[in-house]
């Protein structure tokens, strides 16, 4: 195992999970960004390791990881292939609706599943019937939709009712809108429903909705576990940039120069600099996390102070990871230029993650009101 900011958050069984998967991963990694999907040999590994699925509650059958262990083991995999770092967190982060369902229900759906993935944006329209609801409607950031076996998607009814429905992929049409300048392998398509029927089990209400599961982990935010989610995937790309920066360093040496990279002065300041920021922001993003869960362990909401204390260290993971990727590809000089280069595929990962809603830079605004005690919509954190 990689020595990084997240390497002491894992646990044993996590190390092996992905000890197991990461040869198959990282071979994969160039296949999943030409076909803007992850190959089956991924899906496979990642689904046999159980890394889909870290979150599921354990009363569906999942296995009860701590979710900073599950974060830690997000990066893991990010390192190997950001892609598929970034399908792991989807449906892992998405399995703790499971919770919400009646216990035969999540079984037989997010239990049963490869992979699960979707979007809570209330982009669908709902249309009551005598025995549940109709939906229709058309999401964008449908990640990894091509290997997932159930997705949700947000759905508004009857003027301002929104619920979270479940539907199998069979009901779902994907569009090809994936033509990106990173995360091609995530697969993130836009998906479409027309006039799709859901059940009452299948739903779950946006806002006020009851945990069925004894899973303490079902009562974490949702906003804040994908928001440390998405800052997981960063770090673990911005560490391979800054760990194959570190071996270029020690093998090439610029046009002109006999001294290798390694032996410069600045090189040398600019490693330590990125090492000490990669685990200052890594571990506040796991403490946070950590803290979290010992909150609901004992039964209790999250406060809001919590939760912005998560969002706000996974938007700075974030920041820094993107200006770490940025400044280890300007540091390794040509060579990093090529299609070929991981550095390059890391700095175009890092460029769009940052664009993701729950780690956008405006976010620092909305917590910024917060510490000024300024009103502020917090529905969101």
């Amino acid at each position: 195992m990689e020595s990084s900011s997240y390497a002491d958050w894992l646990t044993e069984p996590l190390c092996v999970a992905i000890e197991e998967a990461a040869p198959v991963v990282s071979a994969g990694a160039d296949e999943a960004d030409a076909a803007r999907a992850l190959p089956p040999s991924t899906v496979e590994a990642l689904s046999g390791a159980g890394l889909f699925t870290m979150l599921l509650p354990a009363d569906v059958g999942g296995t009860p990881h701590r979710p900073e262990a599950a974060l830690a083991a997000l990066s893991s995999i990010a390192f190997h292939d950001g892609a598929a770092g970034w399908c792991s967190m989807i449906s892992t982060s998405t399995c703790l609706l499971a919770g919400f369902l009646d216990t035969e229900v999540a079984r037989s759906t997010f239990g049963s599943a490869t992979a699960v993935g979707g979007v809570f944006a209330p982009n669908g329209v709902g249309t009551p019937t005598d025995d549940g609801l109709t939906v229709s409607g058309r999401w964008q950031w449908g990640s990894g939709l091509a290997h997932c076996d159930w997705v949700v998607a947000g759905v508004t009814y009857d003027g301002d009712k929104r619920v979270t429905v479940v539907v199998p992929r069979s009901d779902v049409k994907a569009h090809d809108t994936w033509q990106t300048v990173g995360m091609r392998g995530t697969g993130s398509v836009d998906f479409e429903m027309n006039d799709v029927f859901v059940p009452p089990e299948r739903m779950i209400p946006q806002l006020g909705a009851t945990p069925k599961s004894s899973d303490s982990r079902v009562l974490l935010p949702n906003f804040s576990i994908l928001g440390a989610g998405v800052a997981a995937v960063a770090l673990g790309i911005a560490e391979r940039a800054w760990s194959e920066t570190v071996h270029l360093a020690n093998e090439r040496a610029p046009q002109f120069s006999q001294r290798l990279l390694a032996e410069q002065s600045s090189v040398q300041s600019v490693i330590a600099r990125s090492r000490a920021r990669l685990d200052s922001c890594g571990g506040e993003l796991f403490r946070s996390v950590e803290a979290a869960h010992h909150i609901v362990e004992q039964g209790e909401k999250v406060p809001l102070a919590a939760r912005v204390r998560i969002r706000g260290a996974a938007a700075l993971v974030v920041e820094e990871s993107a200006a770490i990727g940025t400044e280890m590809f300007r540091l390794s000089g040509g060579a990093a230029v090529y299609d070929t280069s991981v550095l390059g595929r890391c700095l175009r990962n890092l460029s769009v993650i940052p664009q993701h809603i729950m780690v956008a830079p405006r976010l620092f605004e909305t917590l910024g009101r917060h510490h000024l005690g300024l009103d502020f919509e917090s529905s969101m954190i």
